[in-house]
């Protein structure tokens, strides 16, 4: 489905009924990366997947960063008339709703960050974007896929699940290359969020793939320490993208803990 926000469109799915939980994906991906949690829950949720500007559905808009990523997602709830909804984001998206949280929180019902960091790039990741952005301007998005490839899944998947490494990095390859330039601008100039963690005071869950090289379980575990309260929750043999890695373990946690939630 495509909904319009001043004038530019925005594709998202929404399935199912109950509490409302908003997915951002990840770099590259789009919102397909959400596939094996789209009506698949065993909680009641009404499941919301959007793809952030430049990405599938959504038309690009500039370098507006990731807060221009979360206030698109503020938009897309109120053309949906949601006042409140759990906020996921894996990687990116991870970025993407730290500033959802900074910029609106009072539309957080829960926040789950999925291998992801709370920490700015150093100097050496802010230098590597730039390559990076130079290669999808040279080369294209395939180039990107090709690069990234590796990293983005676990070993474990490397090895049993050829299939979601191809799926994966078709995914990947079909990127538009402004999205792509557009997302790594936004990552290279996103700030560094680890003051703010003390702030969260919604419940929060906390998912990393034993095996991500990316944004490690190091990274999650400092994250959970910051966030009072906060759950972790370390998926064996998954990568940086544990939801698609380990479909149904990453499902259980989170039905959980949105099950939790109405407990409340």
């Amino acid at each position: 489905m495509i909904t319009f926000a001043n004038g530019r469109a925005i594709g998202y799915d929404d399935v199912g009924k109950g509490v409302p939980v908003l997915f951002l994906h990840g770099f590259p991906h789009n919102r397909s990366l959400w596939s094996p949690q789209l009506g698949a829950l065993a909680a009641p949720a009404r499941t919301i997947c959007m793809d952030l500007r430049g990405f599938g559905e959504s038309a690009p808009d500039g370098p507006g960063g990731v807060d221009g990523y979360a206030d698109d997602a503020a938009k897309l709830l109120d053309a949906l008339n949601i006042e409140r909804a759990v906020v996921i984001g894996l990687s990116m998206g991870g970025y993407a709703a730290l500033a959802f949280w900074r910029r609106h929180r009072d539309r957080v019902r829960a926040l789950v960050f999925c291998d992801t960091r709370a920490t700015a790039d150093n100097e050496a990741a802010r230098a590597a974007r730039g390559e990076m952005q130079a290669l999808a301007e040279e080369r294209g998005s395939m180039a990107v896929a090709n690069q990234m490839i590796s990293g983005m899944v676990g070993r474990t998947t490397r090895e049993k699940n050829p299939e979601l490494v191809d799926e994966l990095h078709r995914m990947m390859s079909l990127a538009p290359v402004r999205g792509i330039v557009d997302a790594l601008e936004a990552l290279k100039q996103r700030p560094d969020s680890t003051a703010m963690l003390g702030t969260i005071d919604v419940p929060t869950l906390i998912i990393v793939g034993d095996e991500d090289v990316l944004t490690p379980v190091k990274d999650a575990r400092a994250m959970h320490l910051a966030i009072t309260g906060s759950r972790l929750e370390i998926i064996t043999g998954a990568g940086h993208v544990s939801n698609m890695e380990r479909p149904a373990t990453f499902n259980h946690v989170l039905s959980e803990f949105l099950v939790s939630l109405t407990a409340q």
